[in-house]
């Protein structure tokens, strides 16, 4: 493939349609990152923290929001994501992927128009709560809309692009957060707030224009219509060759799932389907046990409780960081493969995980209040640069790579359902995190005060993610998503399917079948006729 990811020669249309489709539907991650970035920056704004407290003041003497306060209006948002990554499949089967996305955005603006109205806590917890649902919908119908309209050979490019979007929100979140947090009036929080209209215009725009995905329309049994959205895909002619393979091959594997009975829940919890499924929560989940979002959600305060000044600009560089090393994951996805893009990311994330805990714990101490004494301000420093080591492991790997293997190892028949569940599973342990985090980190009555020993649980974690991946990660590099339910038909073992090639295709299992059934009637009538 050379240096850069080119369309092989053999594969006939147009493929920067897919490609550009695919990029836009990635845009709704903007919504998922800037919703998530903007909230830790707006905890620690001055004239926020004065405006929603309840008469709590802080160790600095300023009014403030409770810790557990703090953790139910950050852990709100995730609460209402896992309702609605598990509405996400009944919704886009119902409605289709493309109307899905609209009204998951339609319901996004909602919890937007909330938080700006909000000057109390609990109206900015229900804003918070909607906005999530829409985020949570939005989250599992955006992989599921991707992974049904790439081309293969770019497939874990377009589909990791959704981290990418993510990753620019959270840095668009933490500018606008930077350039409103001194404002001494409602405008500090209501301007990030607000913003987040723009992004889910966008969005709503561009998915009136564009077309359902071929494979809904196979789900549903309009073979027409999938045959004139893969063609505008494609840029070929409706009844050109190549549309009619793909096609037919998709509609092969849709019968022959169906022959095997109506899905349901329950069906995705059968044979090697579950093994996909414990694949899928477990690489969500332990995304979210790798610590990124206590750098999200929390980073900005963790920064200015350890004696950084400047903490806005720290999460403005961290979050640069982000975005910038996205990059080279998009690239490493299809160019290296699953396997070892988040085995050697894991890696790297639990030498730095350690790195940074062993920094901050050798490097710093507290008062008698839980104010935190700065004793070595270069290794302070070397702590934050090695954070960003490990931002640079997590954008470029466990980010875009899980959202890809999520969205690709599943059959049509409970793609939505199983891809719900799987994104379902990465919210309940960002509401677990995102609640139980302040209680984890913070000093005072109740809570655990681990301040930067937390960075050796999320070391821990990436150590577990080193074994995960060994074992249980397939290399589905290169396959069509058909290909890739014969992969787990015939391969037991996660370790032997690097370099394993599909030998048959859906249309020739049900040809052979056909011609066993042929043969059989033609057996029984010659045998009725020698009778």
């Amino acid at each position: 493939m050379g240096l850069m990811l080119k369309k092989p020669d053999d594969t006939p249309g147009k493929s920067w349609p897919a490609i550009a489709i695919g990029l836009f539907v990635a845009f709704g991650g903007v919504l998922f990152g800037y919703d998530t970035g903007t909230i830790g920056g707006i905890l620690a704004m001055p004239y926020w923290q004065d405006q929603f407290s309840t008469g709590f003041v802080n160790s600095s003497g300023h009014l403030d929001v409770t810790a557990s306060q703090s953790a139910t209006i950050v852990s709100i948002l995730s609460a209402g994501t896992f309702f609605g990554a598990l509405t996400a499949a009944p919704v886009a089967d119902a409605i289709g992927r493309r109307i899905g996305l609209i009204a998951s955005t339609i319901v996004f603006i909602l919890g937007v128009i909330l938080q700006t109205a909000a000057t109390s806590i609990p109206i900015f917890l229900a804003g918070r709560f909607f906005a999530g649902f829409g985020v949570g919908l939005i989250s599992a119908i955006i992989p599921l809309y991707q992974s049904e309209t790439a081309p293969k050979w770019i497939r874990g490019v377009i589909v990791g692009s959704y981290q990418l979007a993510i990753t620019i929100g959270l840095f668009i979140a933490s500018v606008v957060d930077n350039a409103t947090h001194n404002r001494q009036d409602t405008g500090c929080y209501r301007i990030p707030i607000a913003v987040q209209f723009a992004w889910a215009l966008i969005l709503i725009g561009g998915m009136i224009i564009l077309p359902e995905t071929p494979r809904y329309h196979i789900k549903r049994n309009n073979l027409g219509a999938a045959t004139k959205a893969l063609a505008r895909i494609r840029r070929l002619d409706q009844s050109h060759a190549a549309i009619v393979e793909e096609l037919a091959e998709i509609q092969a594997n849709h019968e022959y799932e169906q022959s095997l009975g109506e899905s349901s829940y329950k069906d995705c919890l059968k044979g090697n389907l579950f093994k996909r499924l414990l694949t899928g929560c477990l690489l969500q989940s332990l995304q979210q046990l790798t610590g990124i979002n206590f750098i999200m959600y929390y980073g900005t305060q963790f920064f200015k409780n350890s004696g950084f000044k400047n903490s806005f600009i720290i999460s403005l560089i961290i979050n640069c960081v982000n975005v910038s090393s996205t990059l080279p994951g998009l690239y490493a996805i299809d160019k290296w493969g699953r396997r070892p893009v988040l085995l050697w990311g894991a890696v790297g994330m639990c030498v730095s995980q350690f790195i940074v805990g062993i920094l901050g714990t050798t490097t710093t101490s507290q008062d008698h209040v839980g104010n935190i004494i700065v004793h070595n301000l270069p290794a302070q420093k070397a702590a934050i640069a090695f954070i960003c080591f490990y931002i640079f492991f997590f954008a470029s790997s466990w980010g875009p790579v899980a959202w890809v293997v999520t969205g690709e190892i599943f059959p049509l028949k409970v793609r939505a359902k199983s891809l719900s569940i799987t994104t379902a599973a990465n919210w309940m342990l960002n509401w677990a995190l995102a609640y139980a985090t302040p209680y984890m980190v913070n000093y005072g009555p109740g809570n655990a005060n681990l301040q930067s020993k937390i960075f050796f649980v999320w070391g821990a974690c990436c150590f577990i993610c080193i074994a995960f991946v060994y074992f249980m990660i397939y290399e589905t590099k290169g396959l069509t998503l058909e290909q890739v339910d014969e992969l787990y038909a015939e391969v037991t073992d996660a370790r032997q399917s690097v370099g394993w090639v599909p030998t048959i295709t859906f249309r020739e299992i049900q040809e052979e079948a056909g011609e066993k059934g042929h043969r059989a009637v033609v057996e029984v009538e010659t045998g009725a006729a020698v009778a």
